[in-house]
């Protein structure tokens, strides 16, 4: 059991990493401008490569709180 702790720990740790994309493979913005699988804005996962750490980890903050990203699982 504590195997599986630390494990989703260091799951979340790096989940959070701001430099990590939360892109989960389940793109859609077919109804609106938001994916989907990862919260973002189609112009945030289009720029992803450009931002720096802090507007990216605001942008993980946003997505996290809206219960982003969406894994299957």
């Amino acid at each position: 059991m504590e195997e599986r702790e630390a494990k989703r720990e260091r799951d979340d740790a790096r989940s959070l990493n701001p430099s990590d994309s939360p892109c989960v493979a389940v793109c859609s913005t077919l109804y609106d401008d938001v994916c989907r699988g990862c919260g973002r804005t189609a112009m945030e996962v289009a720029n992803w490569v450009l931002l720096d750490d802090d507007e990216k980890r605001e942008i993980w903050e946003r997505i996290t709180a809206q219960g982003y990203p969406k894994r299957k699982g």
